[in-house]
This record gives structure tokens, sequence and C-alpha cells, in this order.
């Protein structure tokens, strides 16, 4: 039996999205803010967007370089990342947070001990009303060697966290099925 739908209105529950710490150097420091309105949106070139309120002090810096990062913390990090989405760079130093490194592109400041990192070139923002999207090209993508196993990233050991549409942080669950494998047994 199907369950009655309940007509929610216009809102933003589209969720969750996936916990990430934007870095970008503003005013020749790193500032980093986290966001969960981040997704893949392109495979060749590859490609990622960010969308962040127009208040955001990040986006100064994203503008000034024509970079950012995009980094996925773990589950250790909560503090340190909801930190960083309650606190503006406008008011508080976020450089001393995390210890940062620079790659290819030079100017993206990525967090050492997020286990993922996502060096990205600015290709375009768009105004889409209360918020810009961000359209990033992947420059490069950095993962820690302890979270991948068989040459690909380990979903486990990066213990990365989604936020849901009460502003709540949950970890990721279990594994279920292998895409594009699961529904060749499905028999309509």
């Amino acid at each position: 039996m199907t369950a009655k739908k309940v007509a929610m209105g216009t809102k933003i529950l589209f969720l969750p999205s996936p916990v990430t710490l934007i870095g970008a150097n503003v005013n020749e420091k790193p500032n980093y803010l986290a966001a969960a309105w981040c997704n893949i949106v392109n495979n060749i070139p590859p490609m990622i967007s960010i969308s962040l309120y127009r208040i955001r002090y990040t986006r100064t810096g994203i503008k000034e370089n024509g970079t950012f990062s995009v980094n996925i913390p773990s589950s250790k990090q909560v503090k340190e990342t909801d930190y960083c989405g309650i606190f503006s760079g406008r008011s508080v130093d976020k450089s001393k947070i995390f210890d940062c490194f620079y790659g290819k592109l030079k100017t993206a400041p990525m967090i050492r001990s997020c286990p993922v990192n996502m060096e990205c070139s600015l290709h375009s923002i768009y105004n889409i009303g209360t918020h810009d999207l961000y359209i990033g090209d992947i420059a490069e993508i950095y993962i820690d060697e302890n979270c991948i196993s068989d040459g690909i990233p380990d979903m486990k050991r990066i213990d990365p966290m989604v936020c849901t549409w009460k502003g709540n942080y949950w970890l990721v669950g279990e594994f279920i099925a292998k895409t594009f494998d699961a529904g060749k047994r499905y028999k309509p």
C-alpha cells in the first residue's frame, strides 16, 4: 500500500546534502565557509557547483582570485565545520583554524585535515535569487591515502557528513547496492 502524499508547499526540502567547507583567500588570508549546497554538475570536463548566500564573506575571495576549494570534512570535524558556518570571516579570523595547503592553482586554500579536497578554478557565476551559483572546473582532487581502497575513495574511511532540512548533521548510512547493477535484477 502506498502512503498518502502531503503537499508541503514550495520549500527547501531536497536534502540531505553533503557538508563541505568552501575555501578561498580573502584579503590574502585563507577563509572557510560551511556549505551544504554543493554538487557535481559535469563529467567532462569535471565541474562542481556551490550555491552561496549573497552575504557570505568567502564570495569576495572567490571573485578576487578566480579559485576556490571544496573540502569534505569527516564527522570528527563537526565542531570546526559548524563554527565556520556560524561565524563570518568578516568578524573572526578563520585562517588559524586549519593547517592549509595549496595545489597547482596556488590561490585555493585547502584543509590538510579534511580527507578530501577539490581545487577549483572559477568557471562562471549565476545570480539565481537569494544566492549566487558558482560553477568551478575541478583542477585536482586530493584524498588522504588511508581513505582509498582498491584505488577509489572509501566512503567509510572518509566518514563524511550530510545536513538535513532541519539543520542537523548526520552520518552517511550503510551500503545497500551497487549503482548500475541493482536494477539488472528488477523484473517489472
